[in-house]
């Protein structure tokens, strides 16, 4: 049956995609954390079911919100901003199944190393994002969107920090050529994810102060 709550978007289904798709990418960190911790205990996952599961999850959730904004007239929010947000999203997993791909190529040239505090920031910035996303059914401020904007760009800048310290010891240190190759390439996807979260958390502010 027709229906008119449905052509002007006001069953909620926009928000409940949203959140959908930032808990995936709060799911992927999670999971990251998991095969860490493994490695910490010399374990070695043998596949990342996990993460494909929340990379597909999350392409799937993107392609249902592509498909409702084809059939709903009003939106809650502009379409162009549901559309950028939910790529943004979506991005998170997939780089996140990246690092975890890296991880089991060369899992013995880990141990020894904690990845610890980078792993307290990521899981503090996907949590940030997805309270971000939450925030946006119930018609987030400008003053809330600054303020856990502000906590996203200041674990940004620590995990910048943490990054270059980790570089420093890695091109100062006695490490195999392979070994700085390899660490390298996973410094930067981890700062990556992070640059994935900080873009989330700016399109939602650009949001908040549209409707402000």
């Amino acid at each position: 049956m027709f229906s008119i709550q449905k052509l002007i978007g006001g069953d909620g289904k926009f928000y409940d995609l949203l959140e959908a798709s930032a808990q995936e990418a709060d799911n992927s960190v999670h999971h990251l954390v998991a095969l860490l911790e493994k490695l910490q205990q010399n374990e070695t996952p043998e596949h990342l079911e996990h993460f494909a599961h929340s990379r597909r999850e999350d392409k799937r959730i993107t392609q249902a919100l592509t498909e409702q904004l084809s059939k709903t007239f009003v939106t809650p929010l502009e379409r162009e901003d549901i559309q950028e947000l939910a790529a943004a999203l979506y991005k998170i997993p997939k780089t996140v199944e990246k690092i975890g791909e890296r991880v089991l190529i060369c899992p013995e040239d880990l141990r020894g190393h904690s990845f610890q505090k980078q792993m307290e920031l990521l899981d503090q910035a996907a949590e940030t994002v997805l309270a971000m996303v939450k925030q946006l059914r119930k018609g987030i401020d400008s003053r809330t969107a600054r303020e856990m904007n502000a906590k996203l760009q200041s674990i940004e800048g620590d995990a910048d920090k943490l990054e270059l310290d980790r570089l420093r010891d890695l091109f100062q240190g006695n490490y195999d050529p392979k070994q700085v190759i390899f660490l390298h390439d996973l410094y930067g996807l981890l700062e990556k994810v992070i640059d994935r979260c900080r873009d989330a958390g700016n399109i939602i502010l650009q949001v908040a102060l549209k409707y402000s």
